[in-house]
């Protein structure tokens, strides 16, 4: 499909609603069993470094590069069983006491394995040091068990953390929600009175849920916080090898104080506009300052493209990195920042806005 504009349409296939079930009871039991840990003591314990404008082949022929990057470790660069999806910054969650990147990886082994499901790299670009951190569903019983989503897209919004769940909706977890673990690394969940959490040693449990009504996917996340009020982003990536002839959409949706979507007394919340996206394999989508700026994939070995699309006009394409993602802004740095997923390619890097 040609670059072309993007058009409005039915917002209605994209409402939301809560779903909180007894997740905040079983996270409770969890934060009476297991110490609690702020998000600057994780990273303050982070054990990896990254590489600030490290060497890598994620850029191919994009020329110039990224204003700014940086290379996770080569257990992380090279795994073959964990693939990076979203990103989310501080500055798009409106933090000021905690400067850091966010990168959600799913779990995609080579060969049967036990399912690991989701995890969340933290790192902070001063020290360029990053931890990552299981994502976890609490249980009734005090246990806790792998999250087996897709995770393609990161939104940050003060405490909360969006994490798209294609046909599902959103999962949210929260960043005071975090919890220290020391067990075996071949077990997940409340074993024999020690908890475990395949040698990871901080879990964040889901802390509640927007689920989808309607037949709307859930491929990527982000917060624009240009808008009156601030809005959450999500969208749909696709494939016309996979689906030919569908056109993906993207929506958005008023966020309260508290981070949540504004929502109706049947606990249901509405999506404020919706639009056509103007191309397909969209990774990403984020607006800001009365523009889009869409991600769109390419191949393992192609570079993808950065579409700049301002309102009711044609959008302009930039080259971006091979295997780029979700996006998220910074916008102290005037900055968007993407990550790149495919294995011995990965960084995590920033173009102007």
């Amino acid at each position: 499909m040609a670059a072309s504009r993007m058009t409005a349409t039915d917002p209605g296939p994209f409402r939301l609603r809560r779903n909180t079930r007894d997740l905040p009871k079983a996270v409770e039991t969890l934060a009476k069993a297991l110490p609690a840990r702020d998000l600057k003591t994780v990273l303050a314990d982070a054990n990896r470094t990254a590489v600030r404008k490290g060497s890598t082949s994620a850029f191919g022929s994009m020329n110039p590069k990224p204003a700014d990057w940086y290379c996770f470790e080569e257990g992380d660069d090279q795994t073959a069983d964990w693939y990076p999806q979203g990103v989310a910054s501080s500055s798009e969650a409106g933090r000021k006491d905690v400067q850091a990147l966010v990168v959600s990886w799913y779990w995609k082994p080579e060969g049967a394995s036990t399912e690991r499901g989701v995890r969340l790299s933290f790192l902070s670009p001063a020290t360029r040091k990053y931890r990552h951190v299981l994502l976890v569903e609490p249980k009734a019983d005090g246990s806790y068990a792998a999250i087996n989503i897709h995770a393609g897209g990161v939104a940050w919004y003060g405490d909360l953390i969006y994490v798209a769940d294609t046909s599902r909706g959103m999962r949210v977890f929260d960043t005071r929600r975090v919890f220290e673990v020391k067990g075996d690394d071949d077990k997940i969940g409340k074993r024999n009175g020690g908890y475990h959490a395949f040698g990871y040693r901080y879990v964040m449990p889901q802390v509640d849920a927007w689920a989808a009504t309607a037949t709307a996917r859930f491929s990527f996340a982000a917060v624009d916080r240009s808008t009156t009020p601030h809005t959450l982003v999500s969208g749909e990536y696709v494939d016309p090898a996979e689906d030919p002839g569908v056109v993906g959409r993207v929506a958005r949706w008023p966020l309260a104080a508290d981070g949540t979507p504004v929502a109706g007394p049947d606990g249901t919340a509405a999506a404020a506009d919706a639009l056509t996206l103007p191309a397909a394999k969209i990774q990403g989508a984020l607006s800001y300052r009365g523009k889009w700026y869409l991600s769109q994939a390419a191949s393992s070995t192609a570079n993808g493209s950065l579409l700049v699309v301002p309102d009711g006009q044609t959008a302009q394409v930039r080259k971006f990195p091979v295997g780029p993602e979700d996006l998220t802004c910074w916008t102290e740095k005037n900055q968007l920042w993407s990550v790149t997923e495919f294995k011995g390619r990965r960084a995590l890097f920033a173009v102007p806005v």
